[in-house]
């Protein structure tokens, strides 16, 4: 692999665009130095770089991508809409149609509003939660990493530089799975609890009774509960993770797969709430969200394609089948190695991650440095391990293959020190406080 192009690139895009690029998740620094590779183009599971290198990709945009770059059913859609325009004065029908095509598919969606990224309408929830119930403070999930860029979010964050500490104060944590964590929350906070915001799952299932638990402390304390859908939404089932779980949310938030990479998410709930943002009723308007490119008729063209596929083909059990495959296969080569303990595979297998671990069984930023070096110039790009339904078995296969190579490597730095194997400084967490 030679990243000369990428390499050249990389001050130029430091000079002109704060952090480098326009995502901290896509990153440089979430990457081994002088292997940050600036792509040019995808098709289905494989990428390619301005240096000419070809990957197999995980992670897909950010989870972005459920179908596969590229994907023609998709793009035939967006290139039929892009020809009659992508924005007027008044809605296009295309909306209604794309809202009653989402309403179908979830069953807690008795109203939808359409914005382009997961903060806008993860905002939008909070404020329509705040307006409904009179109360300020949000309570948040602690081990769920990102919900919003805006200031009630990223104010509890590593990164609330430039937040007002009153802004700061108004969110809360809970812990996943503890529903004592949050009921010690209702019981400090009496009657200034607006909302509840967790998603579904990340490495750890819910365990029993769980969100049943949560259902009754909102009910009980007069809060309603946000379901953030961004990444379990078009993943773990075709009706969400609500669906699949059991949740009865008074919220809930999509996007993400919901356009295969393109922009578009939908903020969803029970009509007596979401009718606070419209203009027919007898309590104060919410100014809920009205963005001029909310409903470009090219990015809800790729949201109905998207939607039309998912039910038309059997998209969440190929994912679902790729990641047990993956995962069986990475496990038995990390036992094989003698790294099964400093590398788990985690999650469910449509969305799973892995995890570098040091000699003493703490996680490592030099050790996931030295594994996504190792992977990455055998041709694979991986953040974490996140199948679309354009992964082939024998891009699986060839995975594999890479990540029991880097095995090897990696269990002799656990022997030798992972200095001598490094080359370059570790990543960083995309959320921190300095640089």
């Amino acid at each position: 692999m030679n990243f000369d192009e990428s390499n050249r690139l990389n001050p130029r895009f430091h000079d002109l665009i704060p952090g480098g690029g326009h995502t901290y998740a896509k990153g440089d620094d979430q990457f081994p130095e002088g292997m940050a590779p600036y792509i040019v183009r995808g098709s289905g599971s494989h990428v390619w770089d301005v240096d000419g290198n070809e990957f197999i990709e995980y992670g897909s945009g950010l989870r972005a991508v459920g179908l596969g770059h590229a994907f023609e059913p998709v793009l035939e859609a967006v290139r039929d809409r892009l020809a009659l325009g992508a924005n007027f004065v008044r809605p296009a029908r295309l909306e209604l149609e794309c809202a009653e095509r989402l309403a179908q598919l979830i069953p807690s969606a008795e109203m939808v509003k359409f914005c382009k990224d997961g903060s806008d309408a993860t905002s939008g929830a909070l404020k329509l939660a705040r307006a409904y119930t009179g109360r300020d403070l949000v309570a948040v999930c602690a081990n769920h990493p990102f919900f919003s860029v805006d200031d009630w979010f990223i104010g509890s964050t590593d990164m609330s530089g430039g937040i007002p500490q009153a802004v700061r104060d108004l969110t809360i944590k809970f812990r996943y799975n503890d529903l004592a964590s949050l009921a010690a929350l209702f019981e400090r906070y009496p009657g200034q609890i607006a909302a509840v915001v967790l998603e579904a799952e990340k490495e750890v299932p819910p365990a029993p009774g769980f969100f049943a638990g949560i259902r009754e402390l909102c009910d009980r304390f007069g809060a309603l509960l946000v379901l953030d859908e961004m990444i379990t939404g078009f993943r773990w089932h075709l009706a969400g993770a609500q669906s699949l779980y059991g949740i009865k949310p008074d919220l809930s938030t999509f996007g993400k797969a919901l356009g295969n990479g393109f922009s578009v998410s939908a903020l969803t709930g029970k009509r007596e709430v979401m009718k606070l943002g419209g203009t027919h009723h007898d309590r104060e308007r919410v100014f809920l969200l009205s963005t001029t490119h909310g409903a470009e008729t090219h990015g809800l063209a790729a949201a109905m394609a998207t939607m039309d596929y998912y039910r038309t083909h059997p998209v969440i059990e190929t994912l679902w089948d790729r990641g047990h495959r993956l995962a069986a296969g990475l496990k038995q080569a990390a036992l094989a190695a003698g790294v099964a303990e400093q590398v788990p595979i985690l999650g469910q297998p449509c969305c799973l991650v892995f995890g570098t671990r040091d000699p003493a069984g703490q996680p490592s930023q030099p050790f996931r440095t030295l594994l996504m070096q190792e992977i990455i110039q055998r041709g694979i790009l991986a953040t974490s391990l996140v199948v679309n339904y354009s992964h082939s078995e024998a891009d699986i296969d060839r995975t594999i293959e890479a990540f029991a190579a880097a095995f090897v490597i990696y269990r002799r730095a656990l022997d030798e020190g992972v200095e001598k194997y490094l080359r370059g400084r570790p990543v960083q967490p995309a959320i921190r406080r300095f640089a």
